[in-house]
């Protein structure tokens, strides 16, 4: 395995502490080298204080990250002290322009332009007035130099600080979009989950329901009606294909995301729905207002699973009692309404039949289960309502109001 180089970079209080020797020892070196002005003062003088200013102004750039201002000040400092006292002209500006750009560089962009300005007011005005009766008069071009590379070397930290703050900006904002894209990624998988789930409630809960309904019928007329029984095993087979038809429709957008979607059962299916429910020993009577406009895709489907989730609940929880199915196709609403009459007892004059074992699965004892809250939920997402509760006196009443113009686009 071939490893990259890495490139070796020195930790940043080394690089100053370096910057810090270097710059001492040019400033101490370009005074000495540089021939002595008339009338200027060596550096020996006063206990050698023009090296020591030198010296400082160097050295105490190893703390220009950590303390920009106060080296800057220092800087400032050493630096009126020298040609106030009238020391030899030179390199000694090295220290205080790296100075004077760390400050702005490395500031918040509110105080540290305002201390940079400052600085450069009062040096400019001390580096004047030390230098009016100069010698030659064309020396003062250096007063102006200083002058002019302290501003730009202001501007020039300013500049940095203002592209880091602009990268840093643009830095956080791509993080927040990439955080807002993988939160709505989320919420469009969670979407998608629940989605799924109440597809696989509905066309399970229903074909089990059913299929339990007519295997507990089978298993009661196996050996007093074969006949009866052996059109409970045909409807069995019949509604256990329709719902692996059904599963394999949900599940093959899962499996191959190029594979087209099957088209969700809708209204046209009732019949068969209803034909499916009066299989499982429900009297069903279908009541239809005629719809004068074709319904929305996702106005259809819901409607359809509410029919069919509200049915299933019949069959599990009361079993064979008369149901009313009411479809009331509206102007701008479309309502459903599920009506049962409740448990029959055994002497029902209007008993259909033989009927199922005690065992089965309807009866007020059987689980509560996420049926109604997931019909509620269909409706939310329409904009719709939905009320499930029990009548005055016996019997169910599931009803659904859903707009014919949903406020949000419902994908299915």
């Amino acid at each position: 395995m071939t490893r990259r180089a890495v490139p070796f970079r020195l930790p940043v209080l080394a690089q100053d502490v370096l910057l810090g020797l270097v710059v001492a020892v040019m400033q101490v070196q370009g005074a000495v080298a540089k021939p002595a002005e008339v009338g200027s003062r060596p550096l020996t003088d006063l206990g050698h204080l023009g090296y020591v200013l030198l010296i400082v102004s160097g050295l105490v750039l190893i703390m220009r990250r950590r303390w920009p201002a106060p080296v800057f000040i220092t800087a400032a400092l050493a630096s009126l002290v020298y040609y106030t006292v009238d020391f030899s002209d030179g390199p000694g500006w090295i220290g205080l322009f790296i100075a004077l750009y760390t400050l702005t560089a490395y500031g918040d962009g509110r105080r540290s332009p305002v201390i940079a300005g400052v600085g450069i007011t009062v040096l400019a005005t001390g580096w004047l007035i030390a230098a009016a009766d100069i010698e030659p008069r064309a020396a003062l071009g250096w007063v102006f130099f200083r002058i002019a590379a302290s501003v730009m070397a202001a501007a020039l930290g300013e500049s940095v600080r203002s592209r880091r703050a602009v990268a840093a900006e643009a830095l956080e904002r791509a993080r927040q979009a990439e955080r807002t894209r993988e939160e709505e990624a989320r919420t469009r998988v969670d979407a998608e989950r629940l989605r799924i789930a109440r597809e696989v409630h509905d066309t399970v809960a229903h074909a089990i329901a059913i299929i339990n309904v007519q295997a507990g019928v089978t298993a009661y007329l196996l050996d007093k009606r074969p006949e009866r029984a052996r059109e409970a095993l045909v409807t069995i087979e019949q509604t256990s294909a329709q719902a692996l038809h059904e599963m394999r429709a949900v599940l093959g957008v899962l499996r191959d995301p190029d594979n087209g979607r099957v088209p969700h059962p809708g209204l046209g299916q009732v019949n068969a729905l209803t034909a499916m429910a009066r299989e499982a020993g429900l009297d069903i009577k279908l009541e239809v207002t005629s719809s004068t406009a074709p319904l929305p895709s996702a106005v259809d489907h819901t409607a359809y699973r509410i029919l069919q989730e509200s049915i299933t609940n019949v069959i599990r929880h009361v079993g064979p009692t008369r149901v009313t199915v009411a479809l009331d196709f509206g102007t701008d609403v479309l309502e459903v309404r599920v009506t049962d009459e409740g448990g029959r007892d055994a002497s029902g004059d209007d008993a259909r039949g033989p009927q199922p074992p005690a065992g089965s699965v309807h009866g007020s004892s059987a689980e509560p289960g996420r049926g109604i809250v997931g019909m509620r939920e269909r409706c939310g997402l329409l904009g719709g309502e939905l009320a499930a509760g029990p009548r005055p006196g016996r019997g169910f009443e599931v009803t659904a109001r859903l707009p014919l113009a949903p406020a949000g686009t419902v994908h299915l």
